[in-house]
């Protein structure tokens, strides 16, 4: 069984948004970075899901009033997520990590407590899958 750290980029090199921040303080840190998604977790670090450039479009473009005043009061945790990334525990496997790598541009990481300590890039996997070679039954990612 490979063991998946090896594969983890750490919460400390990983971009990420909390709940609390604003629309605006979002927009600029996805902006900056050019994030089309980027982990949420609370002030704690509990991983809370993700937020996307379309969840934040689809709110602005709902909200009639919408501004750059409402932009820098709107708290991101208010925001309807469409699309949320799914993400796994510590202990899951590769097999899980391939099949959500189908699907998602990175794979947020969780401990036991639910705390978010990083994520693993899709590049990192199919780098890994390339350099060794990696072949897999497809019926075994297949839901």
């Amino acid at each position: 069984m490979e063991n998946i750290l090896r594969f983890i980029t750490p919460k400390a090199d990983t971009s990420f948004l909390e709940e609390d921040m604003t629309i605006r303080q979002a927009l600029e840190k996805m902006d900056y970075y050019k994030f089309s998604v980027i982990p949420l977790v609370d002030k704690n670090g509990i991983y809370k899901g993700t937020v996307s450039e379309g969840d934040l479009l689809r709110f602005i473009k709902n909200d009639e009033n919408f501004n750059l005043k409402t932009a820098e009061n709107v708290r991101l945790f208010c925001v309807p997520r469409y699309r949320p990334y799914s993400n796994l525990s510590i202990n899951s496997k590769l097999n899980e990590i391939i099949k959500l790598a189908l699907d998602q541009n990175f794979i947020p990481l969780t401990d036991d407590r639910g705390m978010f300590i990083g994520i693993i890039k899709r590049k990192t996997i199919l780098t890994y899958l390339y350099d060794e070679n990696f072949t897999f039954d497809s019926k075994s990612i297949k839901n």
